[in-house]
Parts: C-alpha cells; structure tokens; sequence
C-alpha cells in the first residue's frame, strides 16, 4: 500500500564538504524527501554533486534556484557570513530554510532573521542534530519528569584537534566570516545539547585564548555557568587537543548520565548511573526496541518531516538557536571584558550582540599596541 504521507521538495544551497551528510540523509529519507536541485557559486562543484546524488536542476545563484523550484525545504550549507542572508532569501521566496550552525553571525543578525519570520510567516531552523539522539530524547524526557531529581553539575567538553594547515581555508578563523573559534563553531553542538537539557543558564564566567594557531579567532575557551535551577557546569571548547573527545556529564540527585562520544553518538556511548537506593532507575534508561541510529542529520530532518507531518513546530526553531548563540556570546563578552555576564545582559548596541568578537580582542590590543 502507497504511503499517505507527503513528499517535501527539498533543495541544498552550497556544495561542500557538509552538503554531503544532508543529501546522504536526504537519501536516506527519499521516500519522504525528493532533493530536486541544487546551487553553487562554483557551477562545476555543484554539476558534480548533483550527478553524484541525481539531483536534476543545478544553479550557480541561489535566488534563481529559489525563484525557480517549487520547495518545502532549503538546506544553507555555506560559510558562515552567508547563513543569515541566504536565510532571509529563503523565508522572503516561502520556504523554510534549515541552516548549519551557527544560525548567524550575531545576535543582532538572528534578531533580524525573526524580523523576517513574523513578517513571512516562513520559518528558519536550525541544525542542532545531537538534540535527536534517541538517548537524548529520553533523557530530556526524564529530566521532565523529575525522576532524576534536580540537576546539581554538569560538564561538558568539545576537545578536538585542528592543525595550522586546517586554518588554510580562506574563511577559518575569522571573526567577520566564520564568527568566531571553536565556542562558536566546534563546542556549540555540546553545548546546545546541555542546553537543552539544563534549560536556560543565568551567568556566565569565562576565559578565552588563542594559544598556538594561526587565526584570528580564540583556540581554546573554558567557563563556568550557573543555570536558573541552580545547577552549576563547566564547558571547555579546543581546538588543540590531539586526543578528541566530545564529552556531557549530567550529575542529578539521583544518577548520572555521562555522554562520550566524537562527531556523533549512538547508545554505546551513553552510560547511566543510578545512586545508591535508586537502582530502579536503571529501568527508566532501558531503551527496549527503539532504533540505534547515529545522531547524525537524518534523526533532525526526520523529526522535522514528522513535525510536518503532524502539524506541529519543528525544531530547532529561531528562538532556541538563539539562546544557544547568546550563550557563545556571553562566553565572549565575559571572557574578554573580564566580568561576569548575566543572561539577558547583552541588550542591543552592546558590542557583543553586533560581533561575536565585542570589538574587544584581547591578543588583537596586544598586536595594535605594540605596532
């Protein structure tokens, strides 16, 4: 019997190296989600990738390609500096548009997007893909129903290792293209996800360096958050660490829930520990016959295709992604003004709601004075 579900038309915007996990997801997903086109400034990168995925329209401008398709969805797989425009494009011409992360440059872009939003109507979502992990849906879940307790620390660690030779690439590294170092680009997918669990954060004390690469941008951050439930963290995020390891531990009154993983997790690598007298909650973790898939770009735009389909939100909407950059921001402001920052602090005008760089790098003041 034929599915009775529909099928969404589905377009990528910039071909590169993180275009191929969406149209590999898309694949996956092809009975729900038909990629019908394609664009990229460089014409025969994006000639390659549509033959390389049967895709049968390809654009050189991604205006025409929206003025030209008829689409429910358009995946924003570019540099950063262009996700905030390309978004604004894409909601202007009707269509959702689910961009890599970061959402934008600045909080003052993303204030601009939602402009857009309540003026359209149209949606911009976010790809936040570890939020979808089977393991972490149930723990949110749990979180929800108090039968954790309360959460009282947590640590969250993106230590990666990128050489010098990684920064050749013309637009890392840079505050005006890339937004900022690993807080903004690499951590950012840890610590959404603690977000998400922890819910909103009130303070931020944080330091941040650039310590061996060649950038403009920070290397290494490292700071200490207070959450509204009175939970404390700390979050590392590097570039410089040659044993890599994406790491979440949730210490709540009644277990702990650790994550260790790298680009993506699976149950193996979550591991439950219930406190002594709490050893039913063991149960509760037991994840039965659900799926194990990776939480990779399928488990997101399949919940955004279920959400469609049901006829609610999905996720992860505007308002969420910016929590999430107010919260790299705050990482910013406190780790170069020397203070802590509370949230909401960063109102408009503040330096660091226009740039994730305040105006205020410490190494670049050293730099200036000295010339």
């Amino acid at each position: 019997m034929p599915s009775s579900r529909p099928q969404y038309r589905v377009a990528i915007i910039g071909t590169g190296g993180i275009a191929h996990a969406h149209a590999e997801a898309l694949a996956e997903l092809r009975e729900r989600a038909q990629l019908v086109a394609v664009a990229d400034v460089d014409r025969t990168r994006a000639t390659e990738f549509a033959d390389r995925y049967a895709v049968p329209n390809v654009f050189d401008d991604p205006e025409a390609l929206l003025a030209s398709e008829n689409l429910d969805l358009v995946h924003i797989c570019t540099p950063p500096q262009t996700h905030a425009p390309l978004s604004s494009m894409a909601m202007r011409a009707g269509v959702t548009a689910l961009v890599e992360k970061p959402t934008a440059l600045s909080l003052r872009e993303t204030d601009e997007l939602a402009a857009v939003q309540e003026e359209t109507g149209s949606r911009v979502l976010t790809v936040f893909q570890h939020r979808y992990g089977a393991a972490a849906v149930r723990l949110r879940a749990l979180v929800r129903s108090g039968a954790l307790g309360r959460p009282l620390v947590a640590t969250c660690e993106t230590q990666w290792y990128r050489p010098d030779a990684y920064f050749e690439v013309p637009w890392r590294g840079r505050w005006d293209i890339e937004g900022g170092g690993p807080t903004m680009g690499h951590g950012i997918h840890q610590f959404d996800l603690m977000l998400s669990v922890l819910g909103p954060w009130s303070r931020i004390t944080a330091l941040a360096a650039r310590q061996a690469r060649p950038t403009d941008t920070e290397d290494v951050s490292v700071a200490a958050v207070r959450f509204d439930n009175g939970a404390l963290a700390t979050v590392v995020n590097s570039l410089l660490s040659p044993r890599e390891t994406s790491r979440l531990r949730f210490d709540f009154e009644y277990a702990t829930v650790e994550l260790e993983h790298l680009y993506g997790y699976r149950e193996e690598h979550w591991r439950f520990t219930p406190a002594p007298g709490h050893e039913e909650l063991a149960e509760l973790w037991t994840h039965g016959d659900a799926p194990d898939i990776t939480s990779g770009h399928r488990v997101q735009i399949e919940a955004i295709l279920d959400a469609w389909d049901a006829g609610r939100e999905p996720g992860v909407s505007l308002r969420d992604a910016r929590r999430t950059l107010e919260f790299a921001a705050a990482t910013y402001a406190s780790a170069f003004r020397g203070v802590p920052v509370a949230a909401g602090e960063l109102t408009d005008g503040d330096p660091f709601t226009l740039s994730m760089d305040g105006g205020s790098v410490p190494w670049e003041q050293i730099k200036e004075t000295l010339v």
